[in-house]
């Protein structure tokens, strides 16, 4: 009987702890997926390629920033900013599985950081193109 109990205390322990656990809301393969049916209506949309994300990951482009001026060439590898020194989580979602998990906040994301690097925002072909590049990145 003790046993019997010991169980379901910890049945009960286990799925209380799920529970209180925040489900994410997407897969950044679904907020891809978006980004994608937002380019698809771009004239020329050919798909999106991870040769051109890292490139443009790595190019150079206003103020001499690049997105690895924060995030290192090695998106799977904490960062820091390049004015604050403040420390940034990994970016590729193999590192970070909280990243690109919440479309309002990968909007956010996009915004703040394409109008810091390019003086404007990333165009939707820009975004699928680097987030299909940080879906090839490993740990």
């Amino acid at each position: 009987m003790l046993r019997v109990n010991f169980i379901l205390v910890l049945i009960v322990a286990v799925t209380a702890g799920l529970a209180a656990t925040p489900a994410l809301a997407e897969m950044p393969v679904e907020v891809l997926a978006a980004i994608k049916s937002e380019a698809s209506g771009m004239p020329g949309f050919q798909g999106f390629s991870a040769e051109r994300g890292e490139k443009f990951f790595k190019t150079k482009h206003n103020h001499n920033l690049s997105c690895s001026s924060c995030h290192t060439d090695n998106p799977a590898a904490q960062g820091k900013h390049s004015e604050t020194d403040k420390v940034i989580k990994p970016l590729a979602p193999a590192a970070n599985e909280e990243r690109f998990t919440d479309m309002k906040k990968v909007a956010k994301w996009f915004k703040r950081n394409c109008n810091d690097v390019l003086d404007r925002e990333c165009t939707p072909q820009e975004k699928g193109d680097v987030l299909t590049y940080l879906l090839t990145v490993h740990k």
